[in-house]
This record gives C-alpha cells, structure tokens and sequence, in this order.
C-alpha cells in the first residue's frame, strides 16, 4: 500500500509578521489491494521529481518550487509463528543458545512487527515496531544505564519494542551520499532479521554470536552502479546507550551484478567491554565478509566467514566463524535449503585470570547442520520444516532432567548436543 502527500507552504515572514501557513492540497491513496498483492520487499524510493497537486478550479497553479516534494509511505509488515519439538526433551523447556527458536514442545509467537518506509524528496526514514520473543532474545546485550531524580533509566525493556528507527538524507553529492541516522540492524553478516529473507528459519551460529543492531550514523555513497562504500560511527555492539566512552567504527564494501551476485568486505571496531572490566578498555578488531552467487534460476549458494580479535590486559582473546549455504528449487513454489557453520573463541589467558567469554559461555567451539523445507503458498506466505543438529565443545545445551531453577539457581547445562524439529509459518505484506 503506497500513500502520497503533497504540501505547499507560503514564504516565511520576519518575527514582526511571523506566519507560517501549511495548507494541505492533496492527499492519494494508490490501489491498496494491488500493491499489498505485488508488495514483498519494501524499499525507499526516490522520486525523480516532485509532485504538483493540481489547482482549483479558476486558480493559477502554484510555482512548483514552492512546493514540497511528494511524501510517499511504504508500509512494512510481518508475523513469525512456529511450534519446536526438542529431542533432548528438556526439563525446563529451553532449547539453548538457539536465538529465536529457543521453547520446546510449544507454539510460540515469535515476531509480529509493523512498521513503514518513507520518503519525501532527499529526505526519508524508516520506523519498524515489534513485540514477541524474538526481540527479547536480541536485546539481551543492551546495557543497563541506571537513571537519576532528572534523567530516566535505559535498558532492554525500553527499547526492545524498535527493530529499527532512523532518517535518512539523500545529499547533492555526485551521484547522491546516503546518511542515515538512528537505530538500524546490523551490516555484518548475510542472515537478517525477517524469517521471510533468510534461506533457513532458524539462524546460524554466526548471526546468533555477532551483532544484531548498531545506534549510530552512517554515509554509503555508490561509487558505481555495481559498488557501494559505506563509513560509520556507532556506539557499539548491541547498544542504544553506550557501555563506555568510546565509539566504534565501521567501513565497507558492496558489490551487486544482474541480481546474480553479492558480496561484502566489512570492518567494525571500537571497544566494546563496558566501564571498569578486568580486560581494561581494549580495542576489538571485526572482519566479515560474504558473498552470494545465484548460479542458476533454481540453485543459489552463500557463504560467510568472519574473524575478531582483542588484545586486553590479559591477552589476545579472539575468534574465528564460517557458514556455508545452499538452496533448491526443484519445483515451484518448493525450496530446499542447507546450511552448516561452525564457531571458534578463544579466550584470553595470563597472570592467572581469563577475559570473561563474548560468545557462548566459554565453550571453544559449536556447530551446526540444518535442513530446510520452505513451501510457498503465496507469494507473500512462507511454511517451513525444519530439521537442525546442534554439536557444541563442552556442556552447552539441556537434556532431560536439567538441576536449577531459572531463577534463585541458574540452570546447569548438560548435553553436548541437541536435535530439534520445527514447523513454522510467516505471512508479510
């Protein structure tokens, strides 16, 4: 559904005079039903030129440089359910360090958002609203900031509700700079956070482990029609507030070919540990890159590989991580995904201390294979079943009777390993 407003303003007067008049001249509202039928990934246009409303009747139409450019709204909508069954069978019910397919033997709404693109002439944004238990599982690295008689506390409960809010201002710059301020999701990786533009529904142990979203500003300038640069200033790693002092950067590149081939090469850093850590405040080093080649109308494989590193007071602590992916179409509206990926972490050691773990719990590796059927009714419906094995270096997951509570005692992991089954469905507009 697409909805356009035009407006007109009369000059602006001295403080003497002060006027400032806004008149509403016209308001089109474009074939619902039709757009809503052909809708699936919205994006923020950009009008080649702006709209002029046409004048009453025995009017003299306007200068058009009076007028504001055409606002034009593309709304964004989506919702995510599954059902899970753990064949660890897991007494409290948990299916471990799985992201947001985390409940065994439940129906769970995982995701409803809604939400809009916008745009009026160089200037847009973006605003997308969610509820479910997909966005407490992101936001559990938001740090905590404690308020004050004058000044309001910050943490996950307060900003879990946004999955992304920014503007955006297209500048005269050659061939047009793109900056984009506010929350938005994270750049780093190939998977998302919609289960309709992924290949699998669960997500890999790499999007699990890296960041979900940035607060920030960034600039993307394209270079070329097939490439695309990109800077950035953020306050780090899963933080609408800071944890600390400094910022994090960002810097990148993207190519894109004939909706054939992808790629991105990425740098992010900054110091990430919060205020006053054993690790003392070092710098963390971020390399990512992935690529996506649709080799035929029916076969698209991908992969990614990412590697961090931070030295600290302790010691280097660092990482290494992989996926590779595959799909199908054997028929239509049939696809058949494979995914499988692995994770490294080592942890920093020396003087008898070890830098707390960034990623899962102190483990030294996990891994994964997943199968995926994804069945399209409608263009906009995706149903999937979903087969995945979890394999992990040390205790990591739940088996059976697991000791702990939840709540006065932590529960104890007890498996190494973990199969589940799945059966979910999304619907997007």
């Amino acid at each position: 559904m697409e909805l356009l407003l035009t407006t007109t303003r009369a000059p602006y007067r001295s403080p003497a005079g002060n006027t400032l008049a806004f008149s509403l001249a016209a308001m089109t509202i474009a074939d619902a039903s039709q757009a809503l039928a052909s809708f699936s990934e919205p994006e923020i246009a950009t009008p080649d030129t702006p709209s002029v409303a046409p004048a009453a009747d025995g009017a003299q139409p306007e200068d058009a440089g009076e007028r504001a450019p055409t606002a034009k709204v593309v709304p964004i909508g989506y919702i995510e359910a599954y059902y899970a069954y753990n064949l660890n069978r897991p007494s409290n019910g948990i299916t471990n360090f799985r992201a947001f397919d985390n409940r065994h033997n439940t129906f769970t709404l995982s995701n409803a958002a809604l939400g809009a693109n916008f745009e009026a002439g160089p200037v847009g944004g973006r605003l997308i609203l969610q509820i479910g238990s997909t966005p407490s599982t992101y936001y559990l690295g938001e740090p905590h900031a404690p308020g004050a008689s004058g000044a309001n506390a910050s943490g996950a409960e307060v900003w879990k509700y946004l999955q992304e809010a920014f503007v955006t201002y297209k500048a005269p710059v050659g061939r047009g700079l793109l900056f984009q301020l506010g929350l938005s999701a994270s750049p780093i990786g190939i998977e998302v956070f919609a289960v309709k533009d992924n290949w699998n529904w669960s997500r890999s142990n790499l999007f699990y482990g890296l960041p979900y979203y940035h607060t920030g500003l960034r600039a993307t300038y394209e270079l070329t029609d097939e490439i695309s640069a990109t800077v950035g200033v953020f306050n780090g790693w899963n933080s609408v507030v800071d944890n600390n002092e400094s910022k994090s950067v960002q810097a990148s590149l993207t190519y894109k070919a004939d909706n054939r081939i992808s790629v991105q090469a990425l740098y992010f850093g900054g110091v990430e540990r919060p205020r006053g850590a054993p690790e003392g405040p070092a710098w963390r080093h971020h390399l990512d890159a992935f690529g996506q080649y649709n080799v035929t109308d029916w076969l698209s494989v991908a992969a990614e590989g990412d590697y961090g590193w931070e030295w600290n007071r302790i010691g280097l602590a660092d990482w290494a991580a992989g996926s590779i992916y595959a799909r199908v179409q054997p028929i239509d509206r049939l696809y058949v995904a494979l995914r499988a990926d692995r994770f490294h972490e080592n942890l920093a050691r020396g003087n008898g201390a070890t830098s707390v773990p960034l990623f899962f719990s102190g483990v030294d590796w996990v891994s994964s294979g997943t199968l995926t059927l994804d069945v399209r009714p409608h263009p906009q419906a995706s149903v999937r079943l979903e087969y995945r094995h979890d394999d992990a270096g040390g205790p990591l997951y739940f088996h059976r009777q697991v000791e702990g509570d939840g709540t006065t005692t932590p529960y104890i992991a007890n498996a190494t390993t973990q199969d589940t089954v799945l059966l979910g469905a999304t619907a997007w507009f």
